[in-house]
């Protein structure tokens, strides 16, 4: 697992999902994410199989990308961050999104929760729910 102290980051989970092409999706997943992980993006819940899908479908739209974490931030099993992803997709669309992430750790380090919150910075207004696509 990819950690800073005890923990990953959203820059390794990130990294491992979308943009190291090869790294199969269940190795991807298993490294960061806890077996009862579930997240919620821009008001919507998804469990660790929708999560999956999510992850799945990016990676047959998403052709490379880049992360810039801005403002990160660790108390105990908590964390949150501020971070701009931008991605340029199979078909040429160039999207750029800020992130507004609060999560929780499981006691092995991996996320056991992510809340979120995008806002599209850059792109066609049809990507607006990229962050939660399926």
């Amino acid at each position: 697992m990819s950690v800073t102290a005890s923990h990953t980051t959203i820059t390794a989970a990130l990294t491992d999902l979308l943009l190291t092409p090869g790294l199969d999706l269940d190795t991807a997943v298993d490294r960061h994410f806890t077996p009862d992980y579930r997240q919620r993006t821009d008001g919507s819940w998804a469990d660790r199989a929708a999560f999956v899908d999510h992850i799945r479908h990016l990676r047959g739209v998403v052709a490379s990308g880049t992360l810039e974490v801005h403002e990160e931030f660790h108390a105990g099993n908590l964390t949150a961050d501020r971070h701009t992803v931008d991605v340029v997709k199979t078909d040429g669309t160039q999207v750029r999104m800020e992130v507004y992430l609060f999560g929780e750790y499981g006691p092995c380090g991996r996320f056991r929760r992510i809340e979120e919150t995008t806002l599209l910075l850059d792109g066609p207004e049809a990507e607006r729910d990229l962050g939660s696509a399926r």
